[in-house]
């Protein structure tokens, strides 16, 4: 049966209590535990770490890693302004985007940089910045993910200029006076040390064919064990690794590089949680499921229907004595029949029980390992259920750093036609 990670039973009924249900919790001691490992990735020239926040936006998160010396990595033009307003300075932000920014010319016009991720976006940066220093996104040709969903290198993977293609950087580059001095990568989340050595020597081994560049960004994607059974990659290791093939290029090339890495879950998927409450329990018969119902789901956490992620599931009693285990389906509160909290493993279209605490109405229920791509991925406001409160343990106590959205605010831009305005009675 599964534990919980940083809170106790009486911190999950008292905070459900306090702000309802459902509620994200975020463990600032976790929070800054985890940064600091981060920040202390083994390194040979010179260390960067970039915050993707892509993982979990919220300005509050955002404001407590750059207090640390975290820069901040945006996936979109509307992140980086989202930075911007929790008052992350410019120069700490930097754009890596399938989709360039409408208003990228007024951003760069602020001091947020760039990392081009096509060849059209490094012309269309090279018309707007020429004569500058450029950072170009490439694909090395290897990935690390577990599937195809989080796998963000390699021939199945859109994202970067494809390394067979230098001739075409080099060419738009001189067309508008570039000087390419930052080259990233990414390839996907994983936590073999073998693979990422092996993508790191790729990466490195396109930077010697780029003679101006400076500065090497591996990316992100470091495995965090969620739930038993899984292997988190051990950083200090990698790092070894990558520092020492650093150090052998300089040997042979004659430039050191400095170094960058975009850690997100890592920072992040441990020290959240999501406090939800059992709504129902039934089952379908003998040759069925016995399912627990909660008030939360794809609406908290999209992870187990899209990828099968598995999530540690923590059943807490409202009243106190010894319960036994019991084989559960959980289900969340959508009318989506693929709205289920544990799912076969790497697989969403199946199910597999857990063994949990027998559940009764009314009990809380504790979906942990959900800092990462929960929040920020959630499908809010499917069957117009609306946006949970955030929640941030401090040594002063619980903070709210996101309120519970109202329906006001999820219905504010709606217009009803021959009226123009909508109105709630009641």
């Amino acid at each position: 049966m599964e534990r919980l990670q940083f809170l106790t039973e009486a911190q999950v009924l008292e905070l459900r209590a306090r702000f309802g249900s459902p509620i994200y919790v975020y463990d600032e001691a976790t929070l800054r535990a985890q940064a600091r490992i981060a920040l202390a990735f083994p390194h040979a020239y010179g260390l960067r770490v970039r915050y993707a926040m892509k993982a979990l936006p919220t300005g509050a998160i955002l404001r407590l890693f750059d207090s640390m010396g975290i820069h901040t990595d945006a996936s979109s033009g509307f992140e980086a302004r989202r930075a911007l307003a929790a008052g992350i300075a410019p120069s700490h932000i930097q754009i890596t985007a399938q989709q360039m920014p409408d208003d990228l010319a007024e951003l760069l016009d602020l001091g947020v940089l760039f990392n081009c991720c096509s060849l059209h976006q490094l012309d269309t940066y090279g018309r707007l910045r020429p004569g500058t220093d450029a950072c170009v996104r490439i694909n090395p040709g290897l990935g690390s993910g577990h599937s195809n969903r989080t796998n963000t290198g390699g021939p199945s993977a859109s994202y970067g200029i494809w390394h067979g293609h230098l001739d075409e950087v080099f060419a738009t580059a001189q067309r508008h006076g570039l000087r390419i001095a930052r080259m990233h990568t990414h390839i996907g989340s994983g936590a073999d040390p073998e693979v990422w050595n092996r993508c790191a020597i790729l990466t490195l081994g396109v930077a010697a064919q780029m003679p101006e560049v400076e500065l090497v960004s591996l990316g992100g994607g470091f495995k965090v064990a969620r739930v038993a059974g899984e292997v988190s990659a051990d950083l200090e290791e990698i790092g070894k690794r990558i520092a020492a093939d650093v150090e052998e290029f300089h040997s042979r090339h004659g430039r050191k590089l400095r170094l960058e890495i975009e850690p997100g879950t890592f920072l992040v998927a441990n020290a959240g949680a999501v406090i939800c409450t059992v709504i129902d329990v039934v089952d379908t018969g003998p040759a069925g499921y016995s399912f627990i119902k909660v008030d939360s789901g794809m609406t908290e956490n999209p992870r187990p229907a899209m990828y099968g992620a598995q999530h540690p599931l923590t059943v807490v009693a409202v009243e106190p004595g010894e319960r036994p285990e019991r084989d559960y389906v959980v289900a969340g509160h959508c009318c989506e029949s693929g709205d289920i909290l544990t799912p076969e493993p790497g697989n969403p279209e199946g199910i597999r029980p857990r063994a949990l605490k027998e559940a009764r109405i009314g009990d809380a229920l504790v979906m942990g390992g959900a800092g990462a791509y929960c929040s920020g991925m959630a499908c809010k406001n499917y069957n117009s259920f609306p946006e949970s409160a955030e929640i941030l343990l401090t040594k002063s106590g619980p903070v709210v750093i996101r309120q519970r959205q109202l329906i006001e605010h999820m219905i504010q831009n709606e217009l009803v036609m021959g009226s123009g305005e909508l109105r709630i009675s009641g």
